[in-house]
C-alpha cells in the first residue's frame, strides 16, 4: 500500500506539473529555425518544400524526462499564395507517451512591402499510458488501467514578415480538453493548457559586405492563470553558412546553440540548454539536433523566388522583376 500510495503520488505530481508549466506539448529550444512548431501561418513561408527532423533530450539523467522525435514539413502553393504543412510528434515522459499529429493551412496576402499570413492548424492528440512499467504492488489494480485519451483540437496564427523582419502571434491549441481518467481524475480540473505565443524578430547587418549579420528575436508565451514567460534570442550569421547564437529562457534555461549549412539543400543545429532552475541538481541540461532539407518542386515553385535560410522573406522590387522577366523568358 505505502509503495502504490508513493507511485500514485508522484503521477499525481507529475501531472500537477504538468499542468502549472504546460508542458502538455513538447517545449522545443530551435524553433528559431522552425517557426511552423509555434505558428501555423509559418506554413509555406519557405516557399520551397522544407522538412525538419528533431530530437530532443531534455533533463539529461533525470528519470522518465522528456524525450521528443518530431518531423514538420510545408511547402508554398498556388503561386505562393497558400502554405500547407505536417506535423507530427512523439513526446514520451516517464510512463506517458503524448502523440500528435496537426496538418496546416495558410493564406498569404502580398502587400507594398511584405507579406500578411493567416494560418490555421487542426489534428489530434493521443495520451497513452503503460503503468506496467511500474514497480506496482497490485498490477491488477483498476486505477493503473492502461491509459489511452485520444481527443481532436485546433489553433490559428497571424504572421506579417519582410525579408529581414517579422512579428506573428498564435493560439495553436485552442480546446481546453479534459484528460481526466483514473488517477488524473484525483486532481480536479487536469486540461489540456492553452496558451498565446507572440514572437517577432530582425536581421541586421553589421559590415558593409553584409557577410556578418545580427538577428535578435524575442518569445512571449502566455498560458491561462500562468504569469508570462519570455526567451529573449541573439545569434550572429557569419556568410550566410554558419550562426551561432544564445537565448535566454526566463526562470529555466541558458540555450546555445550553432547552425551549419551542409549544402545548399541542408542544414543541421544543434543546442544544449544549461538548466537554470531547480532541476539543474539532477540533470545535465537538455540537447536538441535538428536537420533541414528544403527543395524546389519544378511544378509548383517555378519562378518564384525563395527567402535564403537566413531571411524571413524575398518580398522586394527587384526580386519580382526578376521574376517576371524569368517567366517571360520561359513562356517565349
Amino acid at each position: 500500500m505505502k509503495l502504490k500510495f508513493c507511485v500514485g503520488f508522484v503521477l499525481l505530481t507529475l501531472l500537477v506539473i504538468t499542468k502549472t508549466n504546460g508542458q502538455q506539448y513538447p517545449v522545443f529550444s530551435q524553433y528559431y529555425f522552425n517557426e511552423l512548431v509555434i505558428n501555423p501561418a509559418f506554413a509555406g513561408n519557405h516557399v520551397q518544400l522544407s522538412m525538419n527532423a528533431t530530437y530532443r533530450n531534455q533533463w539529461v539523467n533525470f528519470p522518465g524526462a522528456p524525450q521528443t522525435v518530431s518531423f514538420t514539413a510545408h511547402s508554398s502553393m498556388f503561386h505562393g499564395k497558400v502554405g500547407v504543412g505536417l506535423l507530427i510528434n512523439n513526446d514520451r515522459i516517464g510512463s506517458y507517451d503524448n502523440q500528435n499529429i496537426y496538418g496546416y493551412y495558410s493564406y498569404k496576402i502580398k502587400l507594398a512591402r511584405g507579406v500578411f499570413s493567416m494560418g490555421l492548424q487542426a489534428g489530434l492528440n493521443l495520451l497513452q499510458a503503460d503503468y506496467s512499467k511500474l514497480d506496482l504492488v497490485d498490477p491488477t489494480d483498476p486505477s493503473f488501467a492502461p491509459l489511452n485519451n485520444f481527443k481532436p483540437n485546433f489553433g490559428a496564427g497571424l504572421l506579417y514578415n519582410e525579408k529581414n523582419w517579422f512579428v506573428g502571434f498564435s493560439v495553436p491549441f485552442i480546446l481546453n480538453n479534459g484528460l481526466a481518467r483514473n488517477v488524473e481524475a484525483a486532481v480536479d480540473g487536469i486540461k489540456e493548457a492553452r496558451y498565446y505565443f507572440l514572437r517577432g524578430g530582425a536581421i541586421f547587418p553589421i559590415n558593409g559586405q553584409e557577410t556578418v549579420k545580427f538577428n535578435p528575436s524575442i518569445l512571449l508565451r502566455s498560458q491561462e492563470g500562468q504569469p508570462v514567460s519570455m526567451d529573449l534570442n541573439g545569434a550572429f550569421i557569419f556568410y550566410d553558412a554558419m550562426s551561432v547564437g544564445l537565448s535566454w529562457r526566463s526562470g529555466d534555461a541558458l540555450i546555445t546553440f550553432v547552425d551549419f549549412k551542409l549544402s545548399e539543400k541542408i542544414h543541421f543545429s544543434y543546442s544544449y540548454d544549461w538548466t537554470s532552475s531547480g532541476l539543474n541538481n539532477f540533470s545535465n541540461g537538455s540537447h536538441e539536433f535538428v536537420l533541414n532539407y528544403r527543395a524546389k518542386v519544378s511544378k509548383s515553385h517555378r519562378g518564384i523566388p525563395c527567402p535564403t535560410y537566413y531571411h524571413y522573406g524575398t518580398l522586394e522590387k527587384t526580386n519580382i522583376k526578376k521574376s517576371k522577366r524569368y517567366n517571360t523568358k520561359r513562356r517565349s
